[in-house]
């Protein structure tokens, strides 16, 4: 390809610090500069990873508001804004185009289980709101909901629908993808473990939860596919392997803040209904790190 798409490489779903159960807005602002100063190719606030179920509307946007200020332009910043209620997904999705985001992440309406022609709607909604690109997140081991790639291909053709974060963990849909929409329309792995083949199968990038704790090495493998060189990024991956099976032994985002609590980054503490990692965990992250020479 011979014009890198907008949105591309290693792009870290960022976890959401806390102090004292409220947003520690220091340690973000730390991890964005870390993070951009590592390679780190693009940021993705308040997604999953970012505890987006359990912060209030107010800290959504305010952690959306905050990463766009330091990230300072250096990176792209693609806000999550995704809701099972398109009348929300819009109010935050419009939130973060005034906030400065460059780009929007919404997931697949969860829970209440739309049809495709729901899905298209959906979509087609946020997208007649705004002005700023829109990645679809099709994750249906989540939503119980799987949008299909002829309902993709529609909502592609629409002026602000430029790609997928694809966490469906069927490599197929990449080529599948590809063949519909087209090289142009953008395609991240949703899924550490397999964003080198996702890559090879004609993929552009990673949103990644590892990237969090490693994202030299994240950003490397992701600009060897890029460059070609999967020689190089096969040896980069063959040490993040066992960092991307430990991280998610459970939720992803414990796992994660657990690697940056070593790091001195951030500390662990998760909202419930999220508990911190088991100690057998934690022990699998600390040597899978130490292997990757992170520690």
């Amino acid at each position: 390809m011979s014009k890198k798409p907008i949105f591309h490489g290693s792009i870290t779903a960022l976890v959401t610090p806390f102090a004292n159960g409220e947003v520690d807005f220091g340690s973000l602002r730390a991890l964005v500069d870390w993070q951009i100063d590592n390679g780190t190719h693009g940021l993705v606030p308040v997604g999953t990873t970012g505890e987006s179920p359990t912060l209030s509307h107010e800290e959504h946007g305010q952690v959306i508001t905050e990463t766009i200020r330091a990230a300072r332009r250096r990176v792209p910043v693609i806000a999550g804004a995704g809701s099972n209620n398109t009348r929300e997904a819009i109010a935050i999705a419009g939130h973060a185009e005034r906030a400065g985001a460059d780009g929007l992440l919404i997931v697949t309406p969860y829970y209440n289980k739309p049809n495709q022609e729901g899905l298209y709607l959906h979509f087609k909604a946020i997208n007649d709101a705004v002005s700023i690109p829109i990645l679809i997140y099709n994750i249906p081991p989540r939503s119980v909901v799987d949008m299909s790639v002829e309902t993709m291909k529609r909502l592609s053709e629409l002026k602000n629908i430029v790609g997928v974060k694809d966490a469906t963990g069927n490599i197929g849909r990449i080529s599948l993808q590809r063949a519909a929409m087209g090289p142009q329309f953008i395609q991240l792995s949703g899924d550490d473990l397999t964003a080198l083949a996702c890559m090879a199968a004609g993929a552009h990038g990673c949103i990644s939860v590892v990237s969090n704790i490693a994202p030299r090495l994240c950003a490397e493998l992701q600009n060897a596919c890029l460059a070609g060189d999967y020689v190089k990024a096969l040896e980069i991956q063959d040490k993040l392997t066992p960092l991307h099976v430990a991280t998610f032994l459970e939720a992803g985002v414990t796992g994660a803040k657990y690697g940056l609590s070593l790091l001195g980054k951030v500390k662990e503490e998760v909202r419930l209904p999220l508990v911190g990692s088991t100690q057998a965990t934690k022990e699998r992250i600390r040597a899978a790190m130490a292997y990757a020479d992170l520690l």
